[in-house]
């Protein structure tokens, strides 16, 4: 995919004299901007994926901690409704993340970095300490947790250079394998660590287990709190500081100070020079993405990413279930059992877990090889038609696959080519797809269509899945 030209910035010449040259500010910043788009992978760049990534592993762990934390839930307040409240649980989730992504998305436009973070640590705190109901503290971290989404996308993919600013983007996305694989093994060690005590407590073994998903949500606050601390450390993108802020020479001595730093001190007096660039109002909105070449990318984007999320997040929710089906951990004993629980919970870490370093983090990495050199589009085209034929495959539940599907079922499509494919794209694109002054609220609009998806997807399997019985309609699922 080739790379979105900038908006121009200015439709008038403001000059400024030095010595015999006579430059405009149109003119620096286009140089600046080439500065940027043409430099050598740096100590900077790393800097700026490390940054990003540890705000999006605090995302995706607490996001992916709840698929452990709810079975735990389930025994701690009750079996009669384990499966409303685990709905309830994960729904909060999407619905707090397609909020914040709106909000932080059209925020982030105007003032730039946001309080997300913030909100994000003060929710999981308060959810680790909550009683029965931890959904309102599930929805408050989601809308901190989706108000990070595009600002870790807008970081690495502003500062990024041209030539690499695919891959930067994925490493960043990549954080989302890390933070679910940290989330399976946090899970596995604390179910370890009080072994004993489950083992020992009468069922449902309330103690022990209380105190289990309240460490497992509670530890996401660590990687909050790095995030929250490196994020204050990079200033604004200097497309932000040039085309929002209008002030070309800040932003040109960002430029040198972030790519010399040994030879510019940063100068606090650096004359304000504004260059006369759209403004983001109501007005330019609406006549931006009025026009069709703009609106039809806000659409594609946008419906990418809901499609996806309905078979990602829908499909997502069985994946366990297709592992126990298939003797990778079933749990053995009477249902109603201290040592039925421990290998419940024990099992459901585990299975996370291989999900994650069979099929997530590989999906990763083969998009972040191949994504700047065979492009955004064919990555997504063959990630969404390997997955149209993947799925086609298992719905006919054709009988000599059986054997694959103790593998392939759970895994391939569910999680490798998601990951090398759709799901990596549809977070790379919208975050270079859009101009400086609406960048944050394209990829805020089309991250929140593609919630939507996954709330519909989730509220709408579990009306299904009980039907004819407890799990009958599973294998029509």
């Amino acid at each position: 995919m080739a790379t979105i030209p900038e908006q121009q910035s200015s439709h008038e010449s403001y000059h400024e004299k030095g010595g015999q040259n006579t430059v405009t500010l149109d003119e620096r910043r286009r140089a600046a901007l080439e500065v940027i788009d043409n430099a050598p992978f740096s100590w900077f760049h790393v800097k700026v994926c490390l940054v990003a990534s540890v705000g999006f592993f605090t995302d995706a762990y607490d996001i992916f901690a709840i698929n452990i934390a709810a079975t735990m839930l389930g025994y701690v307040y009750g079996h009669t409704t384990q499966t409303h409240q685990s709905l309830g649980v994960k729904v909060a989730t999407p619905v707090g993340n397609l909020v914040g992504q709106l909000v932080f998305g059209w925020l982030a436009d105007l003032v730039g970095h946001g309080i997300e973070l913030m909100i994000m640590i003060t929710a999981t705190f308060a959810q680790a300490l909550a009683g029965p109901g931890p959904s309102i503290w599930r929805f408050v971290m989601g809308v901190g947790v989706g108000g990070d989404y595009p600002l870790s996308a807008i970081i690495s993919s502003e500062f990024a250079a041209t030539r690499s600013r695919g891959r930067l983007m994925t490493a960043v996305f990549s954080a989302q394998g890390w933070g679910q694989f940290a989330a399976a093994l946090i899970g596995i060690i604390v179910v370890q660590a009080y072994k004993t005590e489950t083992l020992n407590a009468p069922f449902p073994c309330v103690v022990p287990v209380d105190y289990m998903w309240r460490l497992v949500i509670g530890l996401g606050c660590i990687p909050g709190v790095l995030a929250l601390y490196f994020r204050l450390t990079i200033p604004e993108t200097p497309r932000f500081t040039m085309d929002v802020e209008r002030n070309v020479a800040q932003a040109a001595a960002d430029i040198t100070d972030v790519m010399n730093p040994k030879s510019h001190a940063g100068d606090e007096d650096v004359p304000v020079q504004h260059v006369s660039a759209p403004k983001a109002t109501r007005a330019d909105f609406a006549a931006y993405f009025s026009q069709w070449k703009n609106l039809k990318v806000l659409i594609g984007t946008s419906y990418s990413w809901f499609a996806l999320d309905i078979a990602f997040y829908g499909l997502g929710l069985k994946q366990l279930d297709h592992l126990n089906r298939n003797q990778l951990g079933s749990p053995t004993g009477n249902k109603t059992s201290s040592l039925y629980v421990y290998q419940n919970l024990y099992n459901t870490c585990v299975g996370n877990l291989i999900l994650s370093v069979a099929g997530l983090i590989p999906g990763y990495y083969a998009s972040f090889l191949l994504i700047d050199s065979w492009g955004r589009k064919p990555i997504q085209l063959m990630g969404f038609s390997v997955l149209t034929v993947l799925f086609i495959i298992m719905g006919l539940y054709i009988s000599p696959l059986r054997l694959c599907e103790r593998v392939c079922v759970p895994v391939l499509p569910h999680q490798l080519f998601p990951n090398f494919g759709p799901n990596t794209t549809t977070f790379v694109i919208p975050g270079e797809a859009f101009p400086t002054r609406y960048r944050s609220t394209g990829f805020g609009i089309s991250a929140a269509t593609g919630k939507l998806g996954a709330v519909i997807s989730q509220v709408g399997f579990a009306q299904l899945i009980n039907i004819g019985g407890t799990n009958k309609f599973v294998q029509h699922m």
